[in-house]
């Protein structure tokens, strides 16, 4: 199904890549003429069905502006039938696939497509650089052929799951007088300590070398995400062979880096040109 809108000042056509209320995603197309170098936004929102697509709108809209079109896309999430582990990560790879069936169509350039995702949705992208290292019996596995990519961006990415869990269940031990659930366990199914092996093939920490040259953006005021995952995982990804780069913006918090208004969108949008380039 096809459905066009206008949002802002930009053509968005919602076009849908299953059959699921949610397997869906929102494609914008620059001005001129093409082939349009691609890239596919992934909202986060800690997997959870409470937060969707519309976080990503204004990202979409701008790079669009810029001449990149967008493939801002949906998924199933906690609290959906069929979301989390292996659902969400299943969905996630075939809205990128579906980019080579529409491909002609619209006149993207396949051989330039990125992937940028935030919180929980930089997670899902470096997971699409590395699922190349998926076991053949991998349920995870929906392709045997997945589309390439230029390359990845994180913007305050949750880039490891049992580093982020483990943050998680300290809070919870130390924090007796309030609830704190533990969005990582309701992703994955567990702890590392119950299904390892889900970490070991989610968890784009235990997928390198993803082989594919990756920014790393975050803010050094987050608090709902420590910038010390990318420091960490920027340190392993280069012990590993991979071409990373990491910019820590001073003063700045999680919802920032995905404002085009904020003062740091510019620093952003050049990474990700750069990352597009022959």
């Amino acid at each position: 199904m096809r459905v066009d809108s206008e949002i802002g000042n930009t053509k968005k056509i919602r076009l849908n890549y299953g059959d699921d209320q949610w397997q869906y995603g929102e494609l914008r197309i620059p001005e001129g003429t093409g082939p349009h170098p691609v890239a596919v936004v992934i909202h986060g929102g800690f997997w959870k069905s409470m937060f969707a697509v519309d976080l990503m709108d204004a990202v979409a809209e701008d790079l669009t502006k810029r001449g990149i079109a967008t493939w801002n896309i949906e998924y199933r999430r906690v609290g959906n039938i069929g979301g989390a582990y292996p659902g969400t990560l299943n969905d996630v790879a075939n809205a990128t696939d579906f980019i080579e069936t529409i491909g002609e169509q619209y006149d993207l350039d396949l051989t330039k497509v990125v992937a940028m995702g935030h919180s929980a949705g930089g997670q899902l992208a470096f997971w699409l650089a590395g699922r190349y290292r998926l076991q053949e019996d991998s349920i995870l596995k929906t392709s045997s052929a997945p589309l390439l990519l230029k390359g990845v961006v994180s913007l305050g990415g949750i880039i490891d799951l049992e580093l982020m869990n483990n943050l998680i269940n300290y809070k919870q031990r130390i924090v007796k007088n309030m609830k704190i659930d533990n969005p990582v366990t309701d992703y994955v199914g567990g702890t590392p300590f119950e299904v390892p092996e889900r970490y070991a093939e989610v968890s784009p920490v235990q997928l390198l070398p993803l082989k594919v040259p990756q920014v790393l953006i975050h803010g050094d005021l987050d608090v709902n995400v420590p910038v010390k995952l990318s420091v960490l995982y920027k340190e392993l990804a280069e012990k590993a062979g991979d071409q990373v780069k990491m910019i820590t913006l001073p003063n700045v918090e999680h919802f920032e880096i995905i404002d085009p208004n904020s003062k740091v969108w510019d620093n952003i949008v050049n990474e990700v040109m750069n990352l597009l380039k022959d």
